[in-house]
């Protein structure tokens, strides 16, 4: 009896545990639907609108597109500073359209197993690698950082949209890859994305990309040479076989064994294609000249900063440096491209009259200089640029000698960076020191000391003025006034001033001499100098005024930024400084005969880099002169070549109603 209704008694238990169990999980469900719900609702107060908004603008697209809007591409426009057009920028994709069953069937293998297996099978979007993305996107805080693109998406991006780098554009990516997969063939995507991809260098689709570095049709190719060209569109600065030849050549080699073992070809064509020798014919590539390199570079930079991309010049470590080039290089070529066909018009302050002065005088300088590299190219080069004082914009730029060869335009002025020995004295030392109590008539010691450098002739005077050594360049002084002040601390300066390549390296007392890891630009010493002339405050260098849209849209505004650096005495009393260097140092004689000058020689170890970088209350000009590989010049110095260079051009643009003064802080 008692065995009964303890048993009974367990069952009511079980049953009440149960039925508790039971409810928590109702109520649990019932809490997790209305979190669900709750969710929708707020996704679709946030998002839902701008989604429906999307979707609608792709169909609208898509719907009004025919086969002619694969082959149209506006034109880019490029002013000077009067007003006159000195440059186009465009596409040939209607000279070099290759219709669908002209292009070969090694080319669509190699981009179907390199960029698109399920191409043929999926409705315009790979579901599964979006979502890596999104996930992706989501942890990097709307940031892209990895692909997922299908070939459809590829296209819509390249034809449709703007490469801002967004979720909002990531989404109508997607959309208008389903309104075309909807609309055309899977032959007519082929087709357009041929003609539409970038394969770098200014060449959009397989055909004008093949006359660019072929000199033939893309029908005329070997296999190496189609996988080759196949190999660049997935990252055209990576891959640009002009200027990293290298890695194109890796991803050619990948590209083919991702063909063999998908036995799109067989083990002969494999050996065949990969040992190869690929060879450009680089007589046909398109060469823009320094002008337009520059012009192109500095409105790239604009429309990046437009879309809020933040440059950065120091780094934690590696890994972020690293991350953050990989951005940079995706949205700068993504913008280059968009060059190409958005129909810009860009206005500059390129003065084509100064631009010519600024040519010959480098290029009588270095006349007797004639030996040439394989490519013809002059081995002893230089490189200049001049900058409005007024409004701190770029009129010159000079990135190398003048002649006409073919290829790959190398602009020294803006992508070389050099050793830049003294000259960058004041810009690390002597101001900073001039901040920090120093004057010019600060007595200061020149003597030699253990570890540290020697001076010019070897020669050392023990007590002197700061304004002495300034003007002789010692560099015992330089050296201790950098270790007063820690490396820290000066190269902090460079750093304000968007100086792109200083390295963990170059925090050593070596670096006050122009002792560094890499090196900087023209372009960078001579904004820095102006920075001088200009009460301490920086001027990004730049060429552009404004940029409109095709319509007639103001994209980037006529606005020039400020930022403080140096304080206004401290950069006046460097100015002062620098003309004692023109009137009684080692640029002695090289004043100009209508304005007063500032002006800093820099001479590398061995000869092998020169630098004289001045300026006027209205104009100032960096000059390098040096081999593209280090090497010796005899009588190379910066009061020599670099100094002839600036002197010869500064007179000339300098004329005798240019009579300001530099105005001492009052």
């Amino acid at each position: 009896m008692r065995k009964d209704h303890r048993n009974q008694s367990n069952k009511k238990e079980r049953r009440s545990v149960g039925q508790a169990v039971k409810r928590a999980f109702q109520i649990i469900f019932l809490v997790l639907l209305l979190i669900i719900v709750a969710g929708i609702f707020i996704f679709y107060h946030i998002y839902g609108k701008n989604l429906i908004q999307l979707q609608s603008e792709a169909r609208r697209l898509i719907r009004t597109s025919s086969a002619d809007t694969f082959r149209a591409a506006q034109t880019s426009l490029v002013y000077d500073s009067e007003g006159d057009l000195i440059s186009t920028l465009k596409t040939e994709k209607d000279v070099y359209y290759i219709n669908f069953e002209d292009i070969p069937s090694e080319a669509i293998d190699a981009m179907l197993v390199s960029e698109d297996r399920k191409f043929l099978e999926h409705g315009g979007i790979d579901y599964l690698a979006n979502f890596r993305a999104a996930i992706a996107l989501i942890k990097n805080k709307g940031k892209i950082t990895q692909g997922a693109s299908t070939i459809t998406q590829q296209l819509a991006r390249n034809v449709f949209l703007t490469h801002k780098v967004t979720y909002e554009r990531k989404t109508e990516e997607i959309f208008i890859a389903m309104e075309l997969e909807k609309k055309y063939s899977k032959f007519d995507i082929l087709e357009f994305y041929f003609n539409n991809i970038y394969f770098a260098n200014g060449h959009y689709g397989i055909q004008a990309a093949s006359f660019g570095y072929f000199g033939e049709s893309i029908t005329g190719l070997s296999l190496s040479q189609t996988v080759f060209l196949c190999a660049i569109p997935n990252n055209p600065n990576r891959y640009n076989p002009v200027t990293n030849y290298e890695n194109t050549i890796e991803r050619r080699d990948r590209i083919l064994k991702q063909m063999l073992t998908e036995h799109r070809i067989d083990q002969q064509e494999y050996e065949q294609a990969v040992g190869e020798k690929i060879q450009l014919k680089q007589s046909k590539l398109d060469k823009k000249n320094y002008v337009e390199t520059y012009v192109y570079h500095s409105a790239i930079k604009a429309l990046m900063a437009k879309q809020g991309f933040e440059f950065t010049y120091s780094f934690a470590d590696e890994k972020a440096k690293q991350f953050y080039e990989e951005a940079y290089n995706e949205l700068y070529y993504s913008i280059q491209q968009s060059l190409f066909r958005a129909g810009y018009r860009i206005y500059t302050s390129i003065d084509m009259t100064k631009q010519e002065i600024l040519q010959k005088s480098v290029d009588k300088a270095l006349k007797g200089f004639q030996e040439v590299n394989e490519e013809g190219v002059y081995k002893l080069q230089g490189a200049a640029v001049c900058i409005d004082n007024d409004n701190g914009r770029v009129v010159a730029v000079i990135g190398g000698r003048g002649q006409k060869v073919n290829g790959y335009t190398l602009n020294r002025a803006y992508q070389s960076y050099r050793q830049p020995g003294s000259a960058i004295k004041p810009l690390i030392v002597y101001t900073p020191s001039f901040e920090r109590g120093y004057t010019p008539d600060s007595i200061v010691v020149d003597e030699k000391f253990e570890g540290g450098p020697s001076n010019a002739g070897r020669n050392y005077v023990g007590e002197m003025k700061l304004q002495r050594a300034i003007e002789v360049s010692k560099n015992t002084v330089a050296w201790k006034l950098f270790e007063e002040l820690t490396p820290a601390v000066g190269l902090s300066y460079l750093l304000q001033m968007n100086f792109a390549k200083i390295q963990p390296n170059d925090y050593y007392p070596a670096a006050s001499l122009g002792g560094f890891t890499i090196g900087v630009s023209p372009v960078e010493m001579a904004a820095a100098f102006a920075t001088l002339e200009n009460d301490g405050n920086y001027r990004e260098p730049t060429c552009i005024v404004k940029i409109m849209d095709a319509e007639g849209n103001e994209v980037i505004g006529d606005e020039v930024l400020e930022k403080p650096v140096y304080q206004r005495s401290a950069a006046w009393m460097m100015t002062e400084a620098l003309t004692g260097v023109i009137m009684n140092g080692t640029a002695r004689g090289l004043g100009l005969k209508n304005t007063v000058s500032a002006g800093k020689t820099g001479t590398t170890d061995e000869r092998k880099d020169g630098w004289f970088v001045g300026y006027t209350p209205y104009y100032t000009t960096s000059v390098w002169v040096g081999y593209d590989l280090p090497k010796t010049v005899n009588n190379l110095s910066g009061s020599s070549y670099p100094a002839t260079i600036w002197h010869d051009f500064m007179e000339q643009i300098h004329t005798r109603d240019m009579n300001r003064t530099f105005e001492p802080i009052s």
